[in-house]
């Protein structure tokens, strides 16, 4: 009989401060971060906050590092990992983080761009793209219609 194991985080959270990218010896590409995730109370309740520790590698971290910044709303997906290690004196601590394997936008596109204009010299998120993403109106027009319809 097998078992069956799941490991699947998915948060959606504010970033509580710029995060940095960074290379290992190796060239891979990294960010670590605390993401602040809101837990749910019920109503009249004091909201609770958990700050979760959050590493992506390569792709994922250079896309985290260019379009989002402190404040910023993210939406993470990966696993939970715990590690360990013993110092000098022989002691053993523990960490447990999420390994992002995708990021994505939770703010309207809109919002992006509103925040942008706000204060460009502090967005990462490039003019063409904001412009690139804004929603557009279809135009109808009269040759758009089917009077030909049989009901």
């Amino acid at each position: 009989m097998s078992a069956l194991n799941l490991n699947k985080a998915v948060l959606c959270g504010r970033l509580t401060a710029d995060p940095e990218l960074k290379q290992t010896q190796s060239g891979i590409s990294v960010t670590s971060f605390t993401l602040a995730v809101n837990r749910k109370c019920a109503k009249g309740q004091q909201q609770q906050t958990d700050f979760l520790s959050v590493i992506a590698w390569r792709q994922t971290a250079e896309f985290i590092t260019r379009y989002f910044k402190k404040d910023s709303a993210i939406c993470i997906v990966g696993s939970i990992q715990t590690r360990s290690r013993t110092d000098s004196n022989g002691q053993r601590s523990y960490a447990t983080e999420v390994v992002a394997d995708e990021a994505m936008f939770v703010d309207a596109k809109q919002d992006r761009a509103l925040e942008e204009a706000a204060a460009p010299e502090t967005s990462r998120v490039p003019a063409a793209y904001a412009a690139a993403t804004a929603p557009v109106a279809p135009v109808f027009t009269d040759e758009d219609r089917d009077d030909d319809l049989p009901f």
